[in-house]
């Protein structure tokens, strides 16, 4: 395999439809608006690259670059095609619905598909890896749209490519039980005698409670991963007006996601035997792996939370609730009973409901949420996708927390995120940087985390690198260097 001498590694954008201002619920998504967009900074960005980079780059866009899950967009004329789940929270994942949905995409992001359709014709490469939220890239048609729209040919990858032969680079929600795809490889179920793709339980948790719930930013998980009391605050200072039903939304939400998640995880994939090994070779290639590659760190994947439903009932809080309408009613059959024997007011019913509140709050707070509990990465995957692969370099995104640590034998690397993320509805405290991972292979490789500041036009260097052979282990050493003059623009 060739070297690349230069790869720019960069995840989760997030490109998704432009939400229009409600004046009824002037703070309704806001953070989706195009005044939010990350088009004309990552214009600025990919020109900056090209300014300090000579010869052709390798731009590798890690997986949620487009958010199917967020889009809520309907098509005109398909009425009948549409169930009353899609109308009220977005369209599900069959083909003709994928297409829709990148069509929104490339209508409301003119910008940025210039800029890469521009990047692409002078020569330099483009790797899209596939993420949870933009799992529906699987569909060849939605990938044949961003072909025509960019006008060249550029390469998808299921959930993994490596690159120049030292660096493995995943999305990393195959590492994550809420978000990973039980089988990546044949992604596609069929579902009502139709084709779609089987959608991981953390997005479809962003599609039907998330969507209907358009204060909590799932850009940022402190936006909507809170305590009782921090959401009994939010939902005065916030919804209380606008969205007084809101414990009824998220309630059915959050049921319409258990039972799809459930439904759909233990169907069988749609897969012809006579082509999975065109399958995994046509995988592989993309990649610049080999099919066995492939087969193993298929292997490598955690197992998905739907395999246990009680976890998945606790991540969207319907265990307290079920216990609570259980309790409600175990308090109301008391006061029944006693009172066929002896005639009581129905005000008793607090005296058991009381009893009962003790155990019940104590449950309640013993539950945390198991997003993002555990890394992506651990030294003993470290090992394992060091022995398959030989990268000594791993690059993740998914989490948006920027990183850059040793793990076992390799380094790791989180390209964080680029996404409108901000600390309250308003939109004012914006939450993180545009960081990227940029990895340099001539004399004294070099590879580094950096943020770009797009009121600068530089790059500051946040962690980087130095790289030297060991002649013991066989692989290569790292060691912190001082801020790079070259990406602060000196």
């Amino acid at each position: 395999m060739p070297v690349t001498p230069e790869t720019v590694i960069v995840s989760d954008l997030h490109l998704c439809e432009a939400q229009e201002p409600d004046p009824k619920r002037p703070l309704w998504m806001a953070y989706k608006r195009r005044e939010f967009f990350v088009d004309k900074s990552f214009a600025d960005f990919l020109t900056f690259l090209e300014e300090r980079i000579d010869g052709p780059i390798e731009l590798v866009l890690n997986g949620d670059i487009f958010d199917f899950d967020a889009i809520t967009a309907l098509p005109e004329g398909r009425a009948q095609d549409v169930s009353w789940l899609a109308r009220a929270r977005g369209l599900a994942s069959e083909q003709w619905m994928s297409e829709f949905k990148m069509q929104v995409i490339i209508d409301d992001h003119p910008v940025w598909f210039d800029t890469i359709r521009d990047f692409v014709g002078r020569g330099h490469r483009m790797v899209f890896v596939t993420g949870n939220h933009d799992a529906e890239l699987c569909w060849p048609s939605v990938q044949r749209m961003i072909n025509e729209r960019i006008g060249a040919q550029v390469v998808f990858c299921e959930w993994f490519y490596v690159s120049g032969e030292d660096t493995y680079i995943s999305h990393g929600h195959q590492y994550d039980p809420n978000c990973t795809s039980r089988d990546p490889i044949h992604p596609l179920i069929q579902v009502h005698g139709r084709p779609r793709v089987r959608i991981p339980f953390g997005d479809l948790a962003a599609r039907y409670m998330l969507n209907g719930m358009g204060y909590f930013n799932p850009h940022a998980p402190e936006n909507y991963i809170m305590s009782a009391t921090q959401y009994f605050r939010f939902f005065v200072r916030y919804m209380l007006r606008t969205q007084p039903l809101l414990i009824w939304t998220w309630f059915w939400g959050a049921v319409a996601t258990l039972f799809v998640s459930l439904r759909d995880h233990w169907r069988h994939p749609m897969r012809d035997p006579l082509l999975i090994d065109e399958k995994v070779q046509s995988i592989a290639e993309r990649a610049q792996a080999t099919p066995a590659m492939v087969r193993k760190l298929n292997a490598v994947h955690v197992p998905s939370a739907t395999d246990n439903p009680l976890q998945i009932a606790r991540e969207l809080w319907l265990d307290r609730a079920f216990l609570l309408l259980g309790g409600l009613f175990l308090a109301w059959q008391v006061v029944l009973h006693i009172n066929i024997a002896v005639p009581i007011s129905p005000f008793w019913v607090f005296v058991p409901i009381a009893i009962l509140l003790f155990p019940y709050l104590a449950y309640a707070s013993s539950v945390k949420p198991t997003v993002f509990a555990t890394p992506l990465l651990d030294e003993e995957r470290a090992e394992l996708i060091f022995r398959i692969t030989g990268a000594h370099r791993i690059v993740f995104g998914h989490t948006h927390e920027p990183e850059c640590e040793n793990v076992g034998p390799v380094t790791l690397f989180n390209s964080g995120f680029w996404s409108a993320a901000f600390a309250e509805p308003e939109c004012v405290r914006q939450i993180g940087g545009q960081t990227f991972v940029w990895i340099h292979r001539g004399d004294g490789a070099r590879a580094g985390l950096y943020e770009w500041k797009h009121d600068e036009k530089s790059a500051v260097a946040m962690c980087e690198k130095w790289e030297r052979p060991s002649p013991d282990i066989g692989v290569l050493q790292t060691e912190p260097t001082a801020r790079s003059p070259a990406a602060d623009g000196g």
